[in-house]
C-alpha cells in the first residue's frame, strides 16, 4: 500500500531497535535491510478498502483476531519486516501478541490465517511492482501464511493466493466476480465492492 519515499539514516538497525523506535510523529516506516525507510501517507482509496476490509472481517473473526498497524518479520534480502495493511489472525497468532509492547509476529511464531496488502501504483519494472507483485508474494510464502490477498485498484483486480507446496496459486477476480477465499468460503463479496465503483 505505501511507498517508499526516503532512506532516513545509512546506520543499519536491528529489528528490536526498529520495533521499539519511535521519532514523536505519525510517520510509517518499514525496515528494509536493516535502514529505516519512510513510507508515503496513505491515498484516500486505499483507506477506504481498508474500513470496508475491517466491516466485513469484524463479522467474521471479531476485533481480537484483526491487525492493523501489525509488522510481520520475514526472512529476505529486501526486508526485515513488513507493515502489512490487515492481518487476519488465527487464534495462535493473535495470542503470540498479547501483552506484547511492540505488534510485530516474529519469525518462527504461529502464521496468521490471511495477509491482505492494497497495492501500490506504478509498471511492471517499478520498485512498487517489484515489492509488491514479487517480494511480499515470496516473503509471505516463505512463512507459510497459508492465505494472501493483493487488492489493486489501479488495475482493477484482486488476487487470492493460497500456499499450495510452498507458493501461492493466485485467481484473479475482477468488478463483477465473487471473491473466492479457501479460508472463508461462505464470503459473500464482489470485488467491485473493493475497487472503488459505485455500481454495486
Amino acid at each position: 500500500m505505501a511507498v517508499v519515499t526516503n532512506l532516513l539514516t545509512d546506520r543499519r538497525m536491528t529489528l528490536q531497535e526498529f520495533l521499539s523506535y519511535e521519532d514523536g510523529s505519525d510517520r510509517r516506516y518499514e525496515l528494509v535491510d536493516g535502514v529505516l525507510v519512510e513510507m508515503d501517507a496513505e491515498s484516500r482509496v486505499n483507506t477506504q478498502i481498508a474500513i470496508l476490509l475491517i466491516e466485513v472481517f469484524l463479522k467474521l473473526v471479531g476485533s481480537k483476531q484483526l491487525g492493523i498497524k501489525e509488522k510481520i518479520q520475514v526472512g529476505s534480502d529486501f526486508a526485515t519486516a513488513r507493515d502489512a495493511d490487515l492481518i487476519i489472525h488465527s487464534k495462535e497468532s493473535a495470542a503470540a501478541l498479547q501483552g506484547r509492547s511492540e505488534a510485530c509476529l516474529l519469525w518462527g511464531e504461529p502464521n496468521p490465517l490471511v495477509v491482505i496488502e492494497v497495492v501500490s501504483p506504478g509498471t511492471v519494472s517499478s520498485e512498487n511492482y517489484q515489492r509488491d507483485y514479487v517480494q511480499k508474494p515470496g516473503e509471505y510464502a516463505d512463512r507459510g501464511i497459508p492465505e494472501f490477498w493483493q487488492i489493486d485498484p489501479s488495475r482493477e483486480w484482486i488476487k487470492v493466493g493460497f500456499l499450495i507446496s510452498g507458493i501461492y496459486e493466485f485467481t484473479t477476480f475482477h468488478m463483477m466476480d465473487r471473491i473466492i477465499s479457501p479460508t472463508f468460503p461462505d464470503l459473500n463479496l464482489l470485488a467491485a465492492q473493493f475497487l472503488g465503483t459505485d455500481d454495486v
